[in-house]
C-alpha cells in the first residue's frame, strides 16, 4: 500500500497545493511553524478523517475559507483508490472512489496509516486516555465496524450521564431511563471489550519478539489490560456481558450519587510491563521509549497480518528524539517494505541507508518544493 498523490485546498497554511510520492521514503525538511507537521496532518486525515492534534475540524480550515479539501490517489492491492475528505462548518465528507459514505465506518481502513511523533513516547506513561486512543484507532484501522460500536457508545455515555446529574438533583425520581440506558451502552461496551482483547492478543504477538531485539535480549515485554469490571480474554461476548450487568447493578446508587458513570472501557487502561515491573512506573526513560517504539512497530506487523499490506509510516519530527541505535533500529526494520515519511527540521547526523533513496521536501511558509 502507498500514497502516490496528495493534493490540499484551504488546509492548515496551505492554500492550494499538489504532491507525487516516493513509493519507499520521502523526507520533509524544514524549520518549525512552517508546515512540516500540517503536511502529516493531511495524510493523518485522509485515513481516519479526523486529525491527532485537535478534535476541532474547524481548525483545519485555512482561517479565511469556507472549506478545506484532501485528495489523495492510494494504490492498494494493485489497484487505485481515489479518497477525498472536505471539512465545512457544516461538518465533514468522506468520498471513496469518489463515492460519498453515508458512515466514516465506511470510509476508515481504505487506508492503513501508522503515526510516531513525539507524544507517542508519552504512550506508556502519559494518561489512560492516550493508551485507549491508541488501541481504539488501531483497532478501527483493521476493524472499521468497531468505530460504529465506539461511536454509539460514546453517544449512549452522554445520554447516561446527563440522567445520572439529573437523577442526583432529584432523589428519589424513577430511574427507568437510566436503565434503558443502561443496557444500551452494555451491548456497545461488550463489543467494544471483546474487541479490544482479540487485538491485545495479536498486539502481544507482535510487540513481544521486536522489544526483546530492540533490547538486545535483555527484557521482556509483557502488555495487560487493565478493565474497571471484572473481564478477562477468555470470557465470550455473552460472559462479558454478563459481567458488566452485574457491575452496574452493583454501581447504580453509588453513580447516581455522584451523577456520573464510573464502570465501563472509557475507564479502561493498558499496563505495559518489562521484566515484571510496570514501566509505567519503574522503568527508566529508556525503557519507557524502547516500549513506545515496540508498540510502533508491531502496529505496522500486526496491520500487515490482518489486512495483507504494509501500512504508510509517519515519521513526525521523532527521529531526533530517539538515540541513534534506536533510531538505526527503526530504519532498518522499515527500509524496504513500508512508505514512510519523515518531518524533520535537519537530516544531518542520521546517517542511515534508507535515506539515501529517499525523496526530499523543502517546506516554507505553506509551499513546498522538490529536492532536485
Amino acid at each position: 500500500m502507498y500514497l502516490n498523490e496528495l493534493s490540499m485546498r484551504s488546509f492548515r497554511n496551505y492554500d492550494q497545493l499538489s504532491l507525487t510520492f516516493n513509493h519507499t521514503i520521502n523526507v520533509i525538511i524544514g524549520e518549525n511553524a512552517q508546515g512540516k507537521t500540517n503536511l502529516m496532518e493531511a495524510i493523518y486525515a485522509l485515513a481516519f478523517t479526523r486529525s491527532h492534534r485537535t478534535p476541532r475540524d474547524k481548525e483545519l480550515i485555512h482561517w479565511d475559507a469556507e472549506y478545506a479539501k484532501i485528495k489523495g490517489s492510494i494504490y492498494k492491492r494493485n489497484r487505485r483508490f481515489p479518497l477525498e475528505i472536505i471539512y465545512s462548518k457544516k461538518g465533514k465528507k468522506a468520498k471513496l472512489n469518489h463515492i460519498e459514505q453515508k458512515r466514516l465506518s465506511d470510509y476508515i481502513g481504505a487506508l492503513n496509516v501508522v503515526m510516531f511523533a513525539p507524544e507517542d513516547l508519552n504512550l506508556v506513561k502519559g494518561s489512560p486516555q492516550v493508551r485507549r486512543r491508541f488501541i481504539d484507532m488501531e483497532i478501527g484501522q483493521i476493524q472499521p465496524r468497531y468505530i460504529y460500536h465506539l461511536g454509539q457508545f460514546q453517544k449512549i455515555l452522554r445520554q447516561r450521564n446527563h440522567s445520572l446529574k439529573e437523577l442526583q438533583r432529584k432523589s428519589g425520581a424513577d430511574r427507568t431511563m437510566l436503565r434503558v440506558l443502561t443496557d444500551q451502552l452494555i451491548e456497545h461496551a461488550t463489543t467494544i471489550v471483546e474487541r479490544r482483547f482479540k487485538f491485545l492478543h495479536l498486539l502481544r504477538t507482535w510487540a513481544a519478539p521486536i522489544h526483546k531485539g530492540i533490547s538486545r535480549d535483555l527484557e521482556t515485554l509483557e502488555i495487560a489490560y487493565s478493565a474497571s469490571v471484572k473481564v478477562s480474554e477468555d470470557m465470550n461476548l455473552e460472559t462479558i456481558k454478563a459481567s458488566f450487568e452485574e457491575k452496574f447493578k452493583e454501581i447504580e446508587d453509588k453513580e447516581v450519587d455522584r451523577g456520573t458513570t464510573l464502570a465501563g472501557p472509557h475507564r479502561d487502561d493498558l499496563v505495559f510491563y518489562v521484566n515484571g515491573k510496570d514501566v509505567q512506573t519503574f522503568g527508566s526513560q529508556g525503557q519507557q521509549r524502547t516500549t513506545a517504539l515496540s508498540l510502533k512497530l508491531a502496529e505496522i506487523e500486526l496491520i500487515h497480518s490482518e489486512v495483507g499490506e504494509y501500512p504508510i509510516l509517519l515519521l513526525d519530527d521523532v527521529l531526533s528524539e530517539l538515540d541513534d541505535y534506536r533510531q538505526s533500529h527503526l530504519l532498518h526494520t522499515i527500509q524496504g517494505k513500508v512508505q514512510t515519511f519523515v518531518s524533520t527540521t535537519s537530516i544531518d547526523g542520521i546517517e542511515h541507508e534508507a535515506l539515501k533513496e529517499a525523496e526530499i521536501f523543502h517546506v516554507k511558509e505553506g509551499t513546498i518544493e522538490v529536492q532536485k
